[in-house]
């Protein structure tokens, strides 16, 4: 699926797929934080996750998709509880401390773990020198966010959950790595690949997995006790919807497709654009403040994922060819230049010589 094999699409279809999964997905961190005002983090992650997970298991029934699998299920448990559980329950409770901006720059920085946790890719990775810049700068970013986040923290009782939040977001982009790593490095027989599950049915099961672990959390920490749906603002249950019918749906199921009809590396892109949309709208629509460090923390971080990813993205064919192409025109402006100086330079000499 993360390959680089690209099958004909039409390219409006490509750019509005972009679009989604650009803008949806760098806005949900927006959307969180809102619909928090209505919503207990728990009691949102189970209403988004069991809601979306009906929906689109009934895509899936109505297009006639296989449902059942030993081993494709136990997989999607594992992916679902650390992907979807860990990682984003961490999200939307942090987002009760941390803006959505701040908490889409501590996502992007996820190409950090990837680089550390997977061992196989160690050699690669750690015999490269931009990889090695990257990581580098890339903890520099973060560390930037966590100082800028503490001294902006008002009590000595703010600064601690802020910390607190800041670790949570951290340790959740390690879960998503960790669960994304063992999606990849699953070894399958032939049979097993016959027999596995198409991955909208797989995600289905993911989300059913986080919806089931939020409701039970929920429950037990007394959100559902403390809840009233007569709480609930009619904005927020706008919010709420967009996570799920955007976020959690349209969002995932644009980016799965481009993976299929365009190179991976370029829509690996998305990592870039997120967390300046989420900034944006953190700006504008928030009474969150957006410093200047924390635009030179998402500056450095974006850098140090670029540097990270330095070795796909110059294999890629549409970079070689932008690159090719500036390296043809540098060279073409230096020939035309030097060919310019060396007529002046005749000119020059012969008007030497007629004077």
């Amino acid at each position: 699926m993360l390959n680089n094999k690209v099958q004909q699409a039409s390219p409006l279809m490509v750019i509005l797929a972009y679009a989604v999964v650009y803008i949806v997905w760098g806005s949900t961190f927006f959307f969180i934080e809102k619909a928090l005002h209505s919503f207990p983090p728990f009691i949102l992650g189970s209403f988004r996750f069991i809601t979306a997970s009906i929906l689109l298991m009934g895509y899936c029934v109505l297009k006639g998709y296989k449902i059942f699998n030993k081993r494709a299920i136990r997989d999607s448990i594992v992916v679902g509880f650390l992907l979807l559980f860990i990682d984003m329950g961490g999200l939307i409770w942090a987002e009760q401390y941390v803006s959505g901006g701040v908490a889409a720059i501590i996502a992007a920085a996820a190409a950090i773990w990837f680089v550390i946790l997977d061992k196989p890719k160690w050699k690669e990775n750690f015999s490269s020198k931009s990889t090695i810049a990257g990581l580098i700068l890339g903890f520099c970013g973060v560390i930037l966010l966590f100082v800028e986040q503490i001294i902006a923290s008002k009590s000595s009782a703010n600064k601690e959950i802020t910390v607190i939040a800041l670790v949570i977001m951290v340790l959740g982009s390690i879960a998503w790595t960790a669960g994304s790593l063992y999606s990849k490095y699953q070894k399958k027989s032939q049979k097993e690949e016959q027999e596995d599950l198409h991955v909208s049915v797989k995600t289905a099961w993911q989300m059913i997995t986080a919806g089931v672990l939020f409701t039970v959390v929920a429950s037990l920490n007394g959100e559902f006790a403390r809840f009233s749906f007569q709480q609930v603002t009619p904005i927020d249950w706008f919010n709420i919807s967009y996570l799920i019918v955007f976020g959690s749906i349209l969002a995932f199921s644009s980016y799965i497709w481009l993976l299929s009809v365009r190179p991976a590396t370029e829509v690996s892109t998305y990592a870039y654009v997120n967390p300046i949309v989420a900034l944006v709208l953190s700006y504008f629509f928030s009474s969150h403040a957006v410093t200047s460090t924390q635009v030179i923390g998402l500056v450095i971080i974006l850098v140090s994922v670029l540097l990270m990813n330095w070795k796909l993205y110059k294999n890629n064919k549409m970079v070689a060819k932008i690159t090719k192409t500036t390296i043809a025109d540098r060279r073409k402006s230096i020939r035309l230049r030097n060919q310019r100086d060396a007529v002046i330079r005749k000119d020059i000499k012969k008007t030497e010589v007629a004077n």
